[in-house]
């Protein structure tokens, strides 16, 4: 199934990439490919379909880049060694990119525990860039529903991110 539709997570991996503005440090042929890592290493993957597939997909690439976001802050912060700053005026005025997508990660963990099939919505079309149609089809609802999810969650998310 990965053969088939590697034309399709190169796309999904390129329009993730490119919402980023380089903050992830990976590129579009690395995100597929540890996506496929992630794919053999499930022993219970079982999609139904192309959607559903995508779905995953999502998820997983989703994982790689809080994964990726997570190790680059460590190293950042020197992996436990104790920081050294020349100038303290300028400490936590400048938020990094990978500081976003583990904010946005954290509100999508709090979104699921309110409501799994909004944060489905979120990964799919967020981290997965796939259209209406598909999320409906993998989540076996009407376009127009994943069109209000998608509106409910983004108002959940962009709430939970001022905070």
């Amino acid at each position: 199934m990965f053969e088939v539709v590697y034309p399709e997570l190169k796309r999904i991996a390129r329009y993730r990439l490119r919402r980023d503005d380089g903050g992830t440090h990976l590129n579009t042929t690395a995100l597929v490919n540890e996506c496929y890592l992630k794919f053999s290493g499930a022993e219970q993957l079982a999609p139904q379909d192309r959607a559903h597939f995508l779905a995953y997909a999502a998820v997983a690439m989703r994982s790689i880049v809080v994964d990726a976001a997570r190790a680059r802050l460590a190293e950042r912060r020197g992996s436990g060694e104790r920081p050294v700053t020349l100038d303290s005026a300028i400490i936590g005025e400048m938020p990094s990119d990978d500081e976003q997508v583990l904010h946005v990660h954290e509100a999508l963990a709090e979104l699921q525990s309110m409501d799994a099939r909004l944060a489905q919505v979120v990964e799919m079309r967020y981290f997965g860039g796939m259209t209406d149609e598909e999320v409906g089809q993998a989540l076996d609802v009407s376009a127009k529903t994943v069109r209000r999810d998608w509106d409910k969650a983004r108002l959940i998310l962009a709430s939970s991110l001022r905070r």
